[in-house]
């Protein structure tokens, strides 16, 4: 394979988590007795830009269909990381409602719907119908398109060029990744501001969260790797901000190359240092994380088969895409973990991809009493535990896998 950015050979490996199937690819009655596709999961690095990135196996089209389950909107505390974003980006940058604000991947309206409040005119572009709906259910526009170059000249041409374009976990999703950016650099107007938020790629492998790594991540992100990247396809980093979002995610600031009006702050050479200094431009760095991957794995594991011999329940918090790499690469089942709850409606009633495990609503978790509840979207661990704190009445434990078994 040929890395995605600059396409040279790929030889370095990162991890191999076997094979999978897609994990957003949540099953029905109807398909729990079909066979799923299940493709290879594994990571390599690119030692000329030092991209890391997911072998090509599944494409984007099959990733994010109609059915598309991912809803960003349920989870408090990132709507309120969205809405301090917004205001942050108003003072900061003097939007009002002569500006125009583009959100490439808008989901359901998550951010937009702040935007909106606001009176500043904005659009959302999202390729998955049933996301897309629902953002329309907010009253707010939608492109139904995948983002790229072609569209950016299109809404350009339409006089609907952005002072802000905002692309909140989606950096990491695209396979074309020159295409992608490139669309930013069209969109901008010559003031304008692209922001990107991306889980950070020292804290994958530093707190060995490989249950960040699925199929629909085509990339895993250092501020090196980005740097160049968008300096290929028109853009200059001109800021970067470090956040707990995600397990730790960086906030990119970029303009366009061509003209650079905004200062570069000091927080970029700062963390490109960083990164230098904990070694992400040799390959030493990577070479360990198969083994700690495989230590999680294995803890997880001793943890569930003791809980079984004891006849104890253990239930899951949360059908996140993560949550399916880690019990899909750990071999779980229905016999170690019962069910898994969810606020979803749309996930509710069907059962996780690979592992079949069925997926309820919270008021199940009332009804069985189960004794442990393991938080799968453990980045959410402290809005998780106040929203399920009654399972102390029964005795209940919470569990966390990251970057240890922990029960809590």
């Amino acid at each position: 394979m040929k890395c995605r950015h600059c396409g040279s050979e790929l030889k370095l490996p990162l991890v191999d988590l076997g094979n999978a199937p897609p994990s957003n690819a949540y099953l029905t009655e109807q398909t729990l007795h079909a066979p799923e596709r299940w493709v290879p999961l594994r990571v390599l690095v690119c030692e000329s830009c030092w991209l890391v990135q997911t072998e090509d196996f599944a494409q984007a089209d099959e990733l994010f269909d109609a059915d598309y389950a991912y809803f960003s909107g349920f989870s408090s505390s990132w709507l309120a990381h969205c809405d301090r974003y917004v205001s942050e980006m108003v003072e900061r940058f003097g939007l009002n409602q002569d500006s125009y604000v583009v959100e490439v991947a808008a989901n359901d309206g998550y951010l937009l719907q702040y935007v909106q409040g606001r009176g500043i005119p904005c659009l959302g572009i999202e390729p998955t119908a049933s996301t897309a709906a629902a953002a329309r259910g907010k009253g707010i526009s939608i492109v139904e398109e995948f983002f790229g170059a072609d569209l950016a000249e299109k809404l350009a041409s339409e006089g609907k060029p952005a002072d802000l374009t905002v692309a909140n976990n989606v950096l990491a999703h695209v396979p074309h990744i020159n295409d992608f950016v490139a669309g930013f650099a069209i969109l901008l107007k010559p003031q304008g501001v692209a922001t990107f938020e991306f889980p950070h790629l020292l804290r994958l492998i530093e707190e060995t969260q490989f249950d960040t790594i699925y199929h629909e991540h085509f990339s895993y992100l250092s501020l090196t790797a980005v740097k160049l990247i968008f300096a290929a396809n028109g853009l200059s980093v001109f800021d970067v901000e470090e956040h707990p979002t995600h397990g730790g995610s960086l906030r990119v600031f970029a303009q366009r190359q061509d003209l650079g009006l905004h200062p570069v702050s000091d927080r970029v050479e700062n963390l490109l240092n960083k990164e230098l200094k904990i070694g992400i431009l040799n390959a030493d760095y990577y070479a360990d994380f198969q083994n700690k991957v495989n230590r999680v794995k294995n803890d997880l594991l001793a943890f569930l088969l003791e809980a079984k011999r004891q006849g104890k329940v253990v239930a899951g918090y949360g059908a996140a895409a993560k949550g399916n790499t880690l019990i899909n690469y750990a071999g779980i089942r229905p016999d170690l973990i019962s069910f898994v709850v969810d606020r979803n409606p749309a996930k509710q009633g069907k059962f996780m991809p690979g592992s079949r495990i069925p997926i309820v609503e919270e008021s199940y978790l009332k009804k069985t009493k189960p004794h442990y509840v393991i938080i799968l979207p453990w980045n959410l661990k402290q809005e998780i535990m106040l929203q399920l704190e009654y399972i102390r009445d029964w005795g209940g434990d919470f569990v966390t896998v990251f970057p240890q078994l922990e029960l809590i």
